[in-house]
């Protein structure tokens, strides 16, 4: 057991990652990458694998197979299909063929504002619109009715009116990620 810190504390074997590559991430700081990015994609209401996989690529920048990520996450070969057919449906990671190889191989999309956007425009922006379209139908279905009271007509139109901002936050925010897009300024 190696401890970086008190608040983080790295079991071998625990991590994922196989017995040959636990020797050369002797700091256990590649595993504690690949769990790191698991517990954020965990919490946007993706599986932690997704984030495994996604990570373990990007931090080696070069093609893996999905046997490679089988044999160093520990994965079975059903979950690394699943893992990896959501993850390019998602245009998280790319497909390749590798000149001399026969099997696929995979390798991280690096530009986090693309990777974010599509996600934002599709899951999130798409929910809210849709929410936005159903509180509208509710409101006019709910002003025809003679018994229903002014003040819920009012908190329909506040929720309503709540989707619409969230809406126009989320594309503000697309917009925004479109522009660093455009910036050739590395940081």
């Amino acid at each position: 057991m190696e401890v970086f810190d008190r608040s983080v504390t790295v079991v071998k074997g625990y991590r994922g990652l196989s017995a040959e590559r636990e020797e050369q991430d002797s700091l256990g700081w590649e595993s504690l990458v690949c769990e790191s990015v698991a517990d954020v994609i965990e919490f946007w209401g993706f599986k932690r694998n997704h984030g495994r996989v996604w990570a373990l690529l990007y931090l080696r920048n070069t093609p893996m197979s999905a046997q490679s990520l089988q044999k160093e996450l520990g994965l079975s070969k059903g979950a690394v299909s699943m893992i990896t057919t959501d993850l390019e449906q998602w245009s998280v990671i790319r497909r390749i063929r590798q000149s001399g190889k026969q099997a696929w191989h995979y390798v991280a999309e690096d530009d986090y504002s693309l990777m974010i956007q599509k996600v934002l425009r599709e899951r999130e922006g798409s929910v809210i619109k849709r929410v936005e379209e159903q509180l509208s139908v509710a409101e006019v279905a709910a002003k025809t009715q003679d018994d229903v009271p002014e003040v819920t007509l009012k908190r329909i139109q506040r929720m309503r009116h709540f989707a619409k901002t969230a809406g126009g936050a989320i594309q503000f925010l697309l917009q925004a990620l479109q522009f660093d897009d455009d910036d050739d300024g590395d940081e």
